[in-house]
């Protein structure tokens, strides 16, 4: 299964707040523009701060088509194998 984990926080965020090493970052106020990048995925896994940002992303992109999608709330939940 192909799965990407995004972190939709600001990239001064994703940057001097850390991440998880695994995670991509795709700023909630540009998702939209990797909806077609983000098709070639068998599962997405969205992450930020506590969780909203991410539900936010997560509705944005289901309106786009997209259905294999997981909100994991904090970052900081995301264990990179």
């Amino acid at each position: 299964m192909k799965t990407i984990i995004v972190d939709v926080r600001t990239p001064d965020e994703y940057d001097m707040d850390g991440h998880a090493k695994c995670s991509v970052n795709y700023p909630l106020d540009r998702i939209e523009n990797y909806v077609d990048a983000l098709r070639d995925f068998d599962q997405i896994v969205l992450v930020c701060r506590s969780g909203n940002r991410a539900n936010i992303a997560k509705s944005i992109l289901a309106q786009h088509g997209l259905t294999n999608i997981e909100n994991k709330g904090e970052w900081q939940n995301i264990h990179c194998n």
